[in-house]
């Protein structure tokens, strides 16, 4: 069965730079045993749930298009992500702040074509079905 995700899970993005931190907000939300909100279906909020990812190499992102004289060239820019849909698979019977519990086989989608996943759900102990 597959993890179910917590605040300071390590996300990714397949335009990012590297993993980082997911944050949860614990505001009416299940604790796990160490006291960490569990994510639920619709934290990707960006900037607050889904973090900055360092630079952005997406060739669908305009900020990454310099003028180069009357060319156009590709500079990576800082990544501002912007997540287009809830998390999805979710669990199908975990409800955490009356929605379905994230898990670590969730997936997102960014405006700018990345795929955000989780790369560590920052729990080893709770599943979900």
């Amino acid at each position: 069965m597959p993890k179910c995700v917590c605040m300071g899970a390590k996300l990714k993005c397949s335009f990012g730079a590297g993993p980082k931190d997911m944050v949860v907000l614990p505001i009416a939300r299940v604790m796990n045993a160490k006291s960490k909100a569990m994510a639920a279906q619709m934290d990707f909020v960006p900037m607050l749930n889904v973090p900055a990812f360092g630079q952005c190499k997406s060739p669908a992102n305009p900020m990454n298009w310099k003028m180069a004289g009357p060319v156009p060239v590709f500079v990576p820019s800082s990544c501002i992500p912007i997540p287009v849909a809830p998390w999805a698979p979710v669990a199908k019977k975990l409800k955490i702040g009356g929605m379905p519990a994230m898990l670590e086989s969730s997936k997102t989608t960014c405006v700018w074509a990345g795929q955000i996943t989780v790369d560590n759900p920052g729990l080893t102990n709770v599943e979900a079905k």
